[in-house]
């Protein structure tokens, strides 16, 4: 029905929850999660393994994070155990200096720092050591982990909500499962 031309440059399916793909996760601009990070104004979860690489990319996360949580926006971390057998087998697998627990314990430590604000909330989950969701409000980045690769080797896809049941939402009921099976951190709880 529409000419080609419009067919070829106009998303009308599914796909048009799909703003950028990268094929690293290290190939997003710096600027892409700062302005998803101060963009979001009710929900900011970080459900990656680890998430240790935020504190190295993103300036100043920490006070970000407790000024978001402070004007009432949801900051949560969904981190893996680093005492776990998941754990301990992805640090075989990524055979890497900076092991998997090291970089749950960064994010952890970093977290402790801002544990008494409240809105931040943190919880351990094993199930997501093959995929990182972060979500900022209605957008989303997704990580699937390949093979052995560590997560900054991994492609990486930039969703924005556009449909009910599309694949935003999708990711987003993954996240609320896993996030409603974690475990809760002490110290790192909600407040």
């Amino acid at each position: 029905m529409w000419p080609d031309a419009i067919r070829k440059n106009v998303k009308t399916g599914p796909d048009r929850e799909v703003i950028a793909v990268y094929p690293y996760r290290s190939a997003c601009p710096k600027s892409v999660w700062r302005r998803l990070i101060s963009g979001a104004h009710k929900e900011l979860t970080f459900a990656g393994y680890t998430n240790y690489f935020l504190w190295l990319e993103i300036p100043n996360l920490r006070a970000a994070l407790r000024r978001k949580a402070e004007r009432g926006c949801s900051v949560r971390f969904l981190v893996g155990d680093p005492e776990s057998e998941v754990t301990r087998h992805r640090e075989e697998l990524e055979s890497v200096p900076l092991t998997v627990s090291t970089r749950i314990r960064i994010t952890l430590d970093e977290l402790s720092k801002i544990a008494a604000t409240s809105g931040i909330d943190a919880r351990y989950g094993d199930d997501h050591v093959a995929m990182s969701v972060f979500v900022f409000d209605d957008e989303m980045l997704v990580t699937p982990h390949l093979a052995n690769l560590v997560g900054h080797d991994s492609p990486m896809l930039h969703l924005r909500r556009c449909q009910e049941d599309g694949l935003f939402d999708r990711f987003a009921f993954h996240v609320a499962e896993l996030w409603n099976g974690g475990r809760p951190i002490p110290g790192l709880g909600t407040v």
